[in-house]
């Protein structure tokens, strides 16, 4: 099964002046019965920061959360007694378990985008943990760049308790790539920016592809473009 989302459909959210969201799954006043999780992917968020702004302190619990940023740096603070700045190119990850409070705070002079995911984990009751690597993925070309596994078989990438993998691409205009994938997984690509033709689908900025059942997925960059490719099992995780 292969779906294509447009752009369009994702649900736009805006909190005050301050952070202008694209929701691709339910999350907080979007439901939707039928678009509320991928596998154990339970949320992928689109955000922009405006300066001297942010997330406030807030607690999370049994969810694997990754933040991927794009664009400025976010400045990450927890109950763990972090207090670290994250800056484009960095991946942070972090496992709320058993339970943890933290803060995203922009406190520059620029906006940041970074892109939110979570994950249901795949075993309960994990003490809280957070780790943040520097990846450079934003200067690496045609090739996908993992960022973030729980499989074990990547090396330099950050972990996650879930058997899920994040890769980034950024392929060149006519750029060709096979990612071989498996029946009992699925996989969704989200472009980024620009233009590109997976099994057969032509996507544009900001659209989506979710597949399932596929062995195979081609693709061919009909524009420079950027996109991130999601990994995850095709058995739903439910807690």
């Amino acid at each position: 099964m292969i779906r294509q989302i447009a752009a369009s459909e994702r649900h736009e959210a805006r909190t005050g002046e301050w952070l202008r969201s694209n929701y691709l799954f339910s999350f907080a006043d979007y439901y939707d019965p039928a678009n509320v999780q991928f596998g154990p992917l339970r949320v992928f968020n689109d955000d922009v920061v405006s300066p001297d702004s942010g997330f406030p302190m807030h607690p999370h619990t049994e969810m694997e959360i990754v933040t991927i940023v794009l664009d400025g740096e976010i400045t990450h603070t927890d109950s763990l007694g972090n207090d670290l700045v994250v800056g484009a190119g960095e991946v942070q990850r972090m496992t709320s378990g058993t339970g943890i409070t933290h803060s995203e705070a922009n406190r520059s002079k620029a906006d940041v985008h970074l892109l939110q995911l979570w994950f249901l984990p795949n075993k309960r009751g994990l003490m809280p943990s957070y780790e943040q690597m520097k990846i450079d993925f934003l200067d690496k070309k045609d090739e996908l760049v993992p960022l973030v596994t729980g499989q074990k078989v990547l090396e330099d990438v950050a972990f996650i308790n879930s058997n899920s993998t994040i890769y980034y691409g950024n392929f060149s205009q006519g750029k060709d790539f096979d990612y071989q994938t498996y029946k009992l997984r699925k996989s969704l690509v989200y472009v980024l920016e620009g233009n590109i033709i997976v099994n057969g689908v032509e996507l544009g900025d900001n659209d989506q592809l979710r597949l399932e059942d596929q062995d195979m997925i081609s693709f061919h960059a009909t524009s420079k473009v950027s996109f991130i490719l999601v990994d995850v099992p095709a058995v739903e995780a439910n807690y």
